[in-house]
């Protein structure tokens, strides 16, 4: 991003040689050499809100701490910590520019918060941007830190950031699947196995079920968010703490907790922690395990919805937009099918992450921009098409009451509840029956003599056909099962 000639400038140099940047940018010479490096994903760092104020965590940290240990001189640990308070508070985003895909293992993006953050801290103190003189983005901002646990931690701490809105979302979704069971918990339809038909249920329950999912992925996720809180602040370079003064590693991690409201703690090998990327990956698989089945219930809704005609037509969901160019009045549910397309993306990002991890070498993993990138996409994606899902499709839900019932009512799956009253062999007759003559269930049991009206309308109620009511004791056949048959089919 070299500025024009109408552009003011100040000039930066570093060990490659100088370069003009802009006057007025915060970033610096390594923030601009990394745009000329890495123009691959028109993405700026700054897309991921939480990644920049948790880079600009970990520097306010690290000063507090420079300063607790007398390394740092108390003013420049001051402006610095300012001004990674502002960063933190949500100003100077615009200011993270670089790629999130980029060589370097992170150095980008250590040096784009360094350069950044120093320059609001000359700002703070009066002075120009550029003056590093006075303040460096490496030997102060940077003064006991290596991108090597900048970065990875960083990464943790946004990513758990970025997790806690992600699982609002997932808990707001989960209580409106909640809020339709209880709409629907007395509505009879037929459950089916192998797309064919099976035994009835009510339809609350079939939404009770979406609701238990997401809940158990609410719990999967927040037992995988706690393997992000291993941190290796301290190690620098490749976990021996070269630079880092004494004392460095435990005044970081108090300062930092108390910044993030995390329950972080300190590896206990950090070369071991600086070269494993395994957290990633699992973290990664639970996001996964998430966005599979909120698709897994995305193809059912689409399937319950088919039609309105021609298909399932048991539950309609709310048009949202024309559904062609060439049939008029066509309606399509294009929510859940933007929701299966981000479950898509969230599997092949995982995969991505898995190969990512697996490439790391020696005592870095070079590949965590990519690792990055693919998880904060992942949940920038699912808390987005949760939302969606939400508002425009699962609130405004509504049964269609009269075709449930008529599927139910010739549906030969009921006749199983009256197995251990009738039998298997007069059941199955039955239903053959049913098939062949299109006939009730129920009128056929009562014209085969085998139960009452009344004990056939109580057995075939929807609290006992759903499981919530306990059956009776068995009613002895009163007709032999080869007999219905021949009898009930005339």
């Amino acid at each position: 991003m070299a500025p024009d000639a109408t552009t003011r400038t100040r000039t930066e140099s570093d060990s490659l040689g100088s370069l003009e940047i802009p006057a007025d940018a915060y970033w610096g010479i390594h923030t601009a050499r990394a745009l000329e490096n890495f123009p691959v994903s028109k993405r700026p760092i700054s897309v991921y809100r939480d990644l920049v104020r948790a880079l600009a965590m970990v520097k306010q940290a690290s000063a507090r701490a420079n300063r607790d240990i007398g390394v740092l001189d108390p003013m420049k640990a001051d402006l610095i910590d300012r001004a990674a308070q502002l960063v933190i508070d949500g100003e100077y985003h615009d200011q993270f520019i670089v790629g999130v895909i980029q060589g370097g293992a992170g150095t980008s993006t250590n040096m784009n918060a360094n350069e950044v953050i120093t320059n609001i801290a000359l700002e703070l103190a009066g002075r120009q941007k550029g003056d590093y003189a006075f303040l460096s983005p490496i030997d102060d901002t940077n003064r006991s830190q290596s991108t090597n646990d900048v970065y990875p931690t960083a990464v943790k701490v946004g990513l758990s950031l970025d997790l806690k809105t992600l699982l609002d979302e997932l808990d707001l979704l989960r209580h409106a699947f909640l809020a339709k069971a209880r709409e629907f918990h007395d509505i009879l339809k037929v459950g089916r196995t192998q797309l064919q038909d099976a035994v009835p249920m009510t339809l609350g329950q079939e939404f009770h079920g979406f609701a238990t999912t997401l809940g158990e992925d609410y719990n999967r996720l927040t037992e995988n968010a706690y393997l992000l809180y291993e941190i290796n602040m301290g190690a620098t370079a490749i976990g021996t703490g070269i630079t880092a003064s004494p004392g460095y590693s435990t005044s970081v991690l108090s300062h930092l907790r108390a910044i993030t409201g995390l329950d972080l703690e300190l590896a206990t090998d950090l070369v071991e922690s600086t070269s494993d990327t395994g957290a990633f990956m699992s973290f990664s698989a639970s996001l996964k395990r998430n966005a599979i089945k909120l698709s897994k219930i995305c193809n059912d809704l689409r399937l319950l919805s088919s039609g309105p005609q021609a298909g399932f037509g048991e539950i309609n969901l709310p048009p949202r937009q024309a559904g062609s160019s060439i049939m008029p009045g066509k309606v399509n549910p294009v929510i859940p099918e933007v929701v299966n397309q981000v479950a898509f993306a969230v599997a092949g990002a995982d995969l991505t992450v898995t190969m990512a991890v697996e490439a790391g070498q020696l005592q870095l993993n070079a590949f965590e921009p990519v690792i990055a990138h693919s998880i904060f996409q992942s949940i920038t994606w699912m808390r987005r098409g949760m939302h969606t899902l939400r508002v425009n499709c699962i609130d405004g839900i509504t049964a269609n009451r009269e075709r449930l019932g008529a599927m139910v009512g010739t549906s030969v799956g009921v006749v199983t509840a009256l197995t251990p009253f009738i039998g298997y062999a007069a059941a199955a007759a039955l239903a053959k029956t049913a098939l062949l003559t299109g006939h009730n269930i129920a009128d056929l049991v009562v014209e085969a003599g085998l139960m009452s009206r009344e004990e056939v309308t109580k057995q075939l109620s929807p609290a006992r056909l759903s499981g919530l009511e306990a059956t009776t004791a068995a009613i002895p056949l009163v007709m032999p099962a080869e007999n219905l048959v021949s009898e009930t089919a005339d």
